[in-house]
């Protein structure tokens, strides 16, 4: 029998070892017939630490490893910190002044009252 594989966010990385991630899935309501967001959250086990949270990992059904641990990292999902960048943010642009409003005749009309 295959084993399954998610795929979900690294929201936490402060264990050793172990990374808890979050897997979204759309389900229809049964009443309104609109497709919903649904969220669960594994604990999966992380080797080597490379994982960092907001990364999006693969995550495959193992052993049992610890009492919530049923999980391992895929080792093509998770690639060390330094080898993914950020995209470099562009430099805003200038904008130009804005002109003084003009006073309407009924705004000078209530400032004489």
């Amino acid at each position: 029998m295959p084993k399954r594989i998610l795929q979900g966010v690294a929201v936490r990385d402060a264990r050793d070892k172990t990374v808890i991630v979050r897997v979204e899935r759309r389900v229809m309501h049964p009443v309104y017939k609109k497709f919903i967001m649904r969220s669960k959250k594994y604990a999966a086990h992380d080797e080597l630490n490379l994982v960092k949270s907001g990364q999006a990992v693969r995550i495959e059904e193992s052993r049992p490893i610890s009492k919530r641990k049923r999980w391992v990292v895929l080792a093509e999902a998770a690639k060390p910190v330094e080898e993914t960048k950020p995209a470099a943010k562009k430099p805003a642009k200038p904008r130009a002044p804005r002109a003084p409003r003009k006073k309407t005749a009924a705004v000078e009309a209530g400032a004489e009252g």
